[in-house]
């Protein structure tokens, strides 16, 4: 069979970009790729033939164009993200003689905006949430409508999915400081500050269809994909099919997916996502489509078979479908846990860092889509996820287990992610039992969270250190030994304070000997006796007669170790503590993650109360207020809106009350 397309520009990044281009390879197709100066050296660029830069960003129409025409591209696939739901961005690429890998600019048009997909779902007779859903809204309307409708409510941006701008507002009196947020996250994400309001459907769950279109007239759905595990509205676990529908609920929903993909003239692949009533799951309602592949496709590909990346490819090439609806079969069940660069134990605020180790899982059943690499840089530029992890089993059951083990056998060190928590999720009764909403995850991350560094983790850093200093048997002098020497005594206990971020305290440990014979005594505790072997980014300890093996790298001062899927850093506590606690006393507040000031709400010399909101930060397409611990006044404010700013870097000094001078 010749190949559908000579070269096909990837207009996009991370795990998306090499996904796409894996597809291409085995079509022998051709891929171009595209990046900014900060992706130089990224992943996607390494994966790809050739790749063109972006000096303005992904979001430049006109530069990506260019780049197709330098890279004699006859095709564009758009990944997800940036300018996949963008129609001014399907026209441009169609009239630049190109064809767009997605559906036509007026699906996008249509179902792009979330207004007027509902209102065009609803004429079809797809049921919607009762709600307003008018172009031109202003606060006033808005809040007239939230009256109407009761609360709670929801504020959603027009422009865009992905929960970006999304609020939940459960009474008037948090309605205009989320209209206002909402409309500055939509701006910001998406160019549009638009917004609807509706009603904020109780244990809810969500369930997606997806569809398959070609320019011919047919339509088929490809049944369901569960999301309701998601925190902050962004899916964070999903799965095929879902452990909710039945059979005859699944035909229901599947066809109207396909009524709402013939509304519009789609073509291609695409989602229709539904809010579905986990008491009454014969209710359903419309939330939008998303007119591109969705993050989570690859559990559909693992219970069909298909890959969708080729049936997009098919399409935009104008072939028919492959398929009719009754040649759809679903076997077995797949599960995705997407990996993000956040720390859970701190809120799940954004991380970032060079990647030091990255080891992925393998074995059956298990596929990853990653879009980083030992060595890649995590910035607060993009979308926090760095890869995706699925799994599939005969069952769910078998499934659930795969992919634990999976998370377990991931290691990322240099940036702290999410990934344990991902295992404690799995492993909680309700995900066992399919008892999900999209509420299950803001309920339980209390108990699924674990702030407390492990002692054992303490001790894998501190014989790390040791075994990176020991000189092993090539030790010409007494000397030279790590633990020092003695005439006529032994080695002396060397002590190794160890502190984890966020913690005051430091865990003191003490070591004697070499890393092959060893002794170690954490805090108060008796010593026993220990030994490590670094082998590679292997660190294999006895302890106490247990064995264990942890993943070990060290930046500078830093020691990172991981075990099952978990990753802590540690460092010497002089310096960190000495850091914090500079800050606390000058009355600095400091930036919790690496990011950009989007607001600055105080000046120089305003009175401030605790929990009153001094800065608003933003990282990874996700916004963060630095609130005030106490009432002070301001004495100084050393940021502004648009700055980017590191880690622990100081944004406003507060003085306590009473301690200004006079």
């Amino acid at each position: 069979m010749p190949a559908l397309f000579g070269t096909v520009l990837v207009a996009n990044r991370g795990e998306i970009a090499i996904r796409v281009t894996r597809t291409l390879d085995r079509l022998g197709i051709r891929a171009a790729a595209v990046y900014t100066d900060a992706d130089a050296g990224a992943a996607h660029v390494q994966h790809a033939g050739c790749a063109f830069r972006l000096p303005a960003g992904y979001l430049d129409i006109d530069a990506v164009i260019a780049a197709a025409r330098d890279a004699g591209a006859d095709a564009v696939h758009p990944g997800y993200g940036f300018l996949a739901e963008n129609a001014a961005f399907a026209r441009a690429v169609t009239a630049a003689g190109l064809v767009f890998i997605g559906p036509p600019a007026d699906a996008i048009h249509v179902m792009g905006d979330k207004i007027r997909a509902k209102q065009a779902v609803a004429a079809a007779g797809v049921p919607v949430v009762p709600g307003r859903h008018e172009h031109g809204m202003d606060d006033g309307d808005l809040i007239a409508a939230a009256a109407s409708i009761g609360f709670p409510v929801l504020l959603k941006p027009s422009a865009g999915g992905g929960g970006k701008g999304m609020h939940r507002v459960d009474s008037p009196a948090g309605l205009p400081a989320a209209i206002s947020a909402a409309r500055r996250e939509s701006a910001a994400a998406f160019g549009d500050d638009s917004l609807l309001i509706e009603r904020y459907v109780s244990s809810p769950r969500h369930i997606e269809i997806q569809v398959l279109a070609d320019a011919h007239g047919s339509v088929i759905h490809l049944g369901e994909r569960e999301c309701s595990l998601q925190r902050r509205h962004q899916k964070i676990i999903e799965e095929a099919p879902s452990p909710l529908l039945t059979g005859q609920q699944r035909d229901a929903m599947g066809a109207a997916a396909v009524r709402v993909a013939q509304t519009c003239g789609y073509q291609g692949a695409g989602t229709v996502e539904f809010i579905v009533s986990g008491q009454r799951p014969a209710d359903f309602y419309f939330l939008e489509m998303n007119t591109r592949l969705q993050v989570e496709h690859p559990v559909t590909e693992l219970v069909t078979g298909l890959d969708l990346v080729e049936e997009q490819l098919r399409c935009a090439a104008g072939q028919p479908l492959r398929l009719s609806q009754p040649d759809v079969t679903l076997a077995g069940h797949a599960m995705e846990a997407r990996i993000y660069a956040e720390d859970p134990a701190r809120g799940f605020l954004p991380t970032g860092g060079r990647i030091l180790s990255l080891r992925e899982p393998h074995g059956e059943g298990i596929r990853v889509d990653s879009g980083v690499a030992a060595g890649s840089v995590v910035t607060s530029d993009y979308d926090p996820m760095l890869a995706k992890i699925a799994a599939w089993g005969p069952d769910r059951a078998s499934c659930l287990q795969r992919l634990d083990l999976a998370l377990s056998q991931l290691v990322i060190l240099g940036v702290v992610t999410n990934t344990g928590f991902l295992r404690s999720l799995l492993a909680d009764p309700r995900v066992q039992a399919g008892e999900l909403d999209t509420h299950l995850v803001e309920e339980r991350s209390a108990d699924l969270v674990f702030a407390a560094v492990p002692a054992d983790a303490y001790a894998a850093a501190a014989l790390g250190r040791l075994a990176e200093r020991d000189p092993g048997a090539s030790a010409a002098s007494p000397f030279d030994l790590p633990g020092g020497w003695r005439l006529g005594g032994d080695h002396a206990w060397t002590h190794e304070p160890l502190l984890a971020p966020g913690d005051d305290s430091p865990v003191e440990v003490r070591l004697r000997g070499r890393a092959t014979s060893a002794q170690i005594r954490l805090d108060s505790e008796e010593p026993v006796p220990a030994s490590a072997r670094l082998d590679g980014g292997t660190l294999l300890l006895q302890v106490a007669g247990q064995a264990t093996a942890w993943a070990y790298a060290r930046d500078g001062q830093v020691v990172w170790v991981g075990r099952g899927g978990n990753a802590w850093p540690l460092r010497p506590a002089g310096r960190a503590r000495d850091t914090a606690g500079s800050a606390a006393q000058r009355g600095a507040l400091t930036a919790p993650m690496p990011g950009t000031v989007t607001a600055v709400h105080v000046a120089a010399g305003d009175e401030v109360q605790a929990g009153q909101a001094l800065v608003t930060m933003e990282a990874m397409k996700m916004e963060h207020a630095v609130r005030a611990p106490a009432a002070g006044i301001v004495a100084k404010v050393l940021v502004s809106a648009g700055q980017a700013v590191a880690m622990e870097a100081d944004l406003v000094i507060v003085e306590p009350s009473g301690a200004a001078g006079p």
